[in-house]
């Protein structure tokens, strides 16, 4: 995130343009900034060359780290996709004199009271999130661990990652506070910037009478093909369980439209990667 701190300073953070209903939802105002019917397949092209250029630049970056002796590029891959999810979308918001607050991601300075406030009421959101959804996931995962060693050997290669029985004891990952750090600030923070926050927020925009509602949230155009290039770009690591993260996805997506803020969804992705490291130790060694 150091590497990509000087863009992202320089995106506006105020937004007066679009007006907000209590609770934090952008109202339908926001669809003024939205652009003309002709120019929407413009404005999807470049939400998808745009991930392509980062999918594609953090790809090159793990080859290179094949052929750099010292290993210090393949241990920062996370680092070198942080800064490519908030770079490349950082230079199209300010190429419009736009601003990161419009697309989910308010800040007013440490010292604001509302900066607080605003990420402290995600904070909690997301919180409260986990406590309804990790106990049904700790099930799922419980009986998947119990099943996939009696599949097909080729087909678990492509489900998980594990090998062996499962035999559960509580046991946290190596390093847990500074795992939790950079879970939060190179992993969630860009992938959420990117994906729910620019992403998911311009593609409604290009189509802004289109969409459902879904438990009190307004999935826009583009709500699904966020999701499914969210879960593509993980395939750049050659592990096809992880196509998986689309479900996760839904959920950070539906957060950011429920809420009108990436903040949530933050929180519920760092805690949700915290939750499966856990999972996978404790189960597995």
């Amino acid at each position: 995130m150091a590497g990509a701190s000087p863009g992202f300073a320089g995106a506006r953070f105020d937004s007066p343009k679009v007006r907000v209903r209590s609770g934090g939802v952008p109202s339908p105002a926001s669809a003024a900034a939205a652009p003309p019917p002709a120019a929407a397949p413009a404005a999807r092209r470049e939400l998808v060359v745009t991930w392509a250029l980062a999918i594609g630049g953090l790809a090159l970056a793990r080859l290179a780290s094949l052929a750099e002796p010292t290993g210090l590029l393949a241990a920062n891959l996370a680092g070198v996709a942080a800064f490519l999810f908030v770079w490349l979308p950082d230079r199209r918001l300010r190429a419009r004199d736009e601003s990161w607050e419009a697309h989910g991601a308010p800040f007013h300075g440490l010292a604001d009271a509302r900066t607080w406030r605003h990420w402290g009421r995600g904070a909690a959101i997301g919180l409260l999130t986990c406590a309804v959804v990790f106990p049904i996931f700790l099930a799922g995962f419980a009986l998947f661990a119990g099943a996939l060693p009696h599949l097909p050997p080729g087909l678990a290669r492509l489900l998980a990652p594990y090998a062996g029985a499962p035999s559960f004891r509580l046991r946290f990952p190596d390093g847990l506070p500074l795992l939790a750090l950079v879970q939060v600030l190179v992993v969630a923070l860009p992938e959420e910037l990117f994906y729910r926050g620019w992403m998911q927020t311009r593609w409604a925009r290009s189509a802004p009478g289109e969409g459902i509602d879904v438990l009190g949230a307004r999935l826009g155009r583009g709500f699904l093909w966020t999701q499914a290039l969210f879960a593509a770009g993980h395939l750049v690591s050659l592990q096809p369980w992880r196509i998986g993260t689309f479900f996760p996805g839904l959920l950070f997506g539906w957060l950011r439209e429920r809420t009108g803020s990436i903040a949530a969804p933050v929180v519920v992705h760092a805690l949700s990667n915290l939750f499966i490291a856990t999972l996978e130790r404790s189960f597995y060694g």
